[in-house]
């Protein structure tokens, strides 16, 4: 099975769209022929460092998340086999105590701000696709998100992402579009790419069905 699995990158900056493009191929493909999973699993455990809402720990460097881990994990799915990723809580900003086993199925979909800058994980990537899209759009979605979803305070946002997201994004996110395979725009529709994609994997996952995820303590 390892010969026909493939691996989709899906990088852009924070709030360009990366994971709604990625969660409608997933649903689209269903649960059967693919999975998803994200760079956001691979930050180290950061709860002894947050020191306050949008503080000092920078989560958008590259130096924020495990991706030698996430690139042992790539070999092996690639391989057909299954992996243990870990969790993250955001709240608390530490591992929990579960991971979370994702079984081989013929497609993975990766989504990630950082995925494309890091070339060692190029090798394991089938198609990578890059999101781009305004700041001041990105900055209004990662504020509804942080606000409603991890519990962030407005100001906590703000000050984090002029001080942090938009110098990474301009430092390592947004050069990394030049590996992209597809370039696409996060305030447009994603149907018609999703479509072509789909058309060109050409998939038979009845094999597949029943194996996908969950949680193992540790």
């Amino acid at each position: 099975m390892g010969d026909q699995i493939q691996i989709i990158a899906v990088s852009g900056g924070s709030g360009s769209g990366k994971t709604t493009f990625s969660k409608m191929l997933a649903e689209k493909l269903g649960d059967a022929c693919c999975n998803y999973l994200s760079q956001d699993n691979y930050y180290y455990d950061w709860s002894a460092h947050f020191d306050k809402d949008g503080g000092s720990v920078n989560f958008d460097h590259p130096t924020s998340l495990d991706f030698d881990l996430l690139k042992k994990h790539l070999q092996l799915y690639k391989s057909g086999r299954d992996i243990m990723a870990p969790q993250y809580c955001f709240k608390t900003h530490s591992r929990l105590d579960q991971c979370l086993l994702v079984k081989s199925k013929p497609i993975l979909i990766l989504d990630g701000i950082l995925i494309l800058n890091q070339t060692q994980l190029h090798p394991y990537f089938d198609k990578k696709y890059y999101i781009h899209t305004e700041e001041e759009v990105r900055f209004q979605r990662r504020l509804e998100r942080d606000v409603k979803e991890r519990g962030r305070t407005p100001e906590g946002v703000h000050e984090q992402f002029y001080s942090q997201v938009k110098p990474m994004h301009d430092k390592f996110v947004e050069p990394s579009q030049k590996y992209a395979d597809v370039v696409l725009c996060g305030e447009s529709k994603f149907d018609a790419e999703i479509s072509k994609l789909m058309h060109s994997l050409n998939l038979d996952c009845k094999s597949a069905s029943g194996r996908g995820f969950s949680t193992v303590s540790l």
